[in-house]
């Protein structure tokens, strides 16, 4: 598991997936820094799937959400699918109020649904007591 952080924001990666998340205290600096590395690191890992869990983001705003849907779209032109998990419901109620949509995003209701999406299941082991294992199929 590789683990280099960007601009603070630890991206891992699990197979041909990387998993990131965003913090509350994302200002546009960062947040250019992290599109910047994330790209990056899609193109050098060759991911197939990227999930950004922002369930700890209390706001959304307008640069936050387009960050995201450009994201996206890079990620798309790269090759890899992007699923953004655990939005809240007070950030997605500012972003219909804002009249925000996430065009082209896909959301998932929190990490390991959208993990499944990406092709990750969850199984038990034998051992007598309950581990989690992600693999793909």
């Amino acid at each position: 598991m590789n683990v280099p952080a960007s601009a603070g924001v630890p991206i891992l990666r699990l197979g041909d997936v990387l998993v990131t998340g965003l913090l509350n205290e994302l200002d546009d600096k960062t947040a250019v820094a992290f599109t910047d590395e994330l790209t990056a690191r899609i193109s050098s890992d060759r991911a197939r799937g990227v999930l950004i869990d922002i369930s700890r983001l209390e706001i959304v705003d307008s640069f936050v959400a387009r960050t995201l849907m450009e994201l996206t779209t890079m990620a798309r032109l790269l090759g890899a699918r992007v699923i953004v998990a655990g939005m809240r419901p007070p950030v997605a109620i500012t972003l219909v109020e804002l009249g925000l949509q996430l065009t082209g995003v896909e959301t998932a209701l929190n990490a390991e649904q959208g993990m499944a999406a990406l092709g990750w299941h969850q199984s038990l082991q034998p051992s007598g007591g309950v581990l989690r294992e992600f693999r793909t199929e």
